[in-house]
């Protein structure tokens, strides 16, 4: 008799059962391993634990690959799933603070959440309510801008299928390529618009109406939004800056904790001091973020960056003074 496969971390395992369900093509040992940053023999392991302890998990044929694939096909873990009313509040709350979409997108899933718990809700309902009262979040003091969810909707299909949309922007009737939306203070639709010719642009998606879909396919080939986003600081994308910055010993500890930009490094030097260096565009969004650190910080480079935070300082000065 062969000895049971043995791994000893069982949030895992229970994780990857979960994970596994959430996959129609099941997952292969490259997900695994990518997913909990494991080496191959511990991800096969991994995976011959769950075999061991759910005989339902299966190996999934994948046609169109060689790589093999397991999971559940004709199971579901809906009965030993469940949410707590702690996800649930923690979900009511941050709803409270999103913008009006992910408010009502939220309010949607929450929904969904409870109809899987139905069995035991009225018992978590009063749980949930207390946890409303007893926690929060603080309010985030932002702009609201109304989004039609029928637009937002129908640009997701284009974004889905490939199609192109038209739409009135800015007062010009344009056809776009949607390639993605990114979420931030505002919503922006990432598109091409043929007619400028190559490249992604940014459209701001509380400022598009007359939205409809083509009937004309497009490729987003070599495209990805990650690293679109990646790319900038904040959303807008413009001249790319090699940011060398210098934060005094009293925030050292924030800097240290801080996430900046994806590209960052974060470096304490001998005097206390911290030293972050990353590579962005939106000089706008870099100089309005570092405002808020006040005296506590001091651009090294680049020296357009350093003359541009100069000029902004000026400009609210004036203001101040008129």
């Amino acid at each position: 008799m062969l000895d049971k496969p043995r791994y000893s971390r069982v949030s895992d395992i229970i994780d990857l059962i979960i994970f596994m369900q959430s996959k129609v093509n099941g997952v292969s040992i490259a997900d695994i391993q990518d997913r909990f940053h494991v080496s191959r023999r511990t991800a096969e392991r991994m995976r011959d634990s769950v075999l061991n302890i759910m005989p339902q998990v299966e190996e999934i044929d994948s046609p169109n690959e060689r790589t093999k694939r397991w999971g559940f096909v004709n199971y579901s873990l809906r009965e030993i799933i469940n949410f707590s009313a702690e996800d649930v509040a923690l979900l009511e709350n941050i709803s409270k603070n999103a913008d009006e979409v992910s408010q009502r997108e939220l309010k949607d899933i929450i929904t969904k959440m409870k109809a899987l718990n139905s069995k035991q809700i009225n018992s978590i309902e009063n749980e949930i309510e207390f946890l409303m009262h007893s926690e929060g979040y603080a309010i985030r003091q932002a702009p609201v801008y109304k989004i039609d969810l029928d637009i937002l909707s129908t640009i997701r299909q284009g974004i889905k299928q490939g199609l192109k949309i038209s739409a009135v922007y800015n007062g010009k009737q344009r056809i776009l390529e949607p390639l993605g939306l990114l979420y931030g203070e505002k919503i922006h639709l990432i598109a091409r618009e043929p007619k400028k010719g190559k490249g992604e642009y940014n459209y701001l998606l509380h400022k598009l109406t007359d939205v409809k879909l083509t009937e004309k396919k497009f490729s987003s080939k070599g495209f990805n939004l990650q690293e679109y986003a990646n790319q900038s600081f904040g959303v807008y994308h413009g001249e790319i800056y090699d940011v060398e910055l210098v934060f005094s010993k009293e925030v050292a500890d924030d800097v240290m904790k801080y996430n900046f930009h994806p590209s960052q490094k974060v470096t304490p030097q001998k005097d206390g001091t911290v030293k972050v260096t990353f590579k962005a565009s939106g000089d706008r969004h870099i100089i309005w973020h570092l405002f808020k650190w006040g005296t506590n910080v001091k651009i090294l480079a680049p020296q357009k960056l350093v003359d541009l935070y100069k000029d902004y300082l000026k400009d609210v000065l004036y203001n101040l003074n008129k």
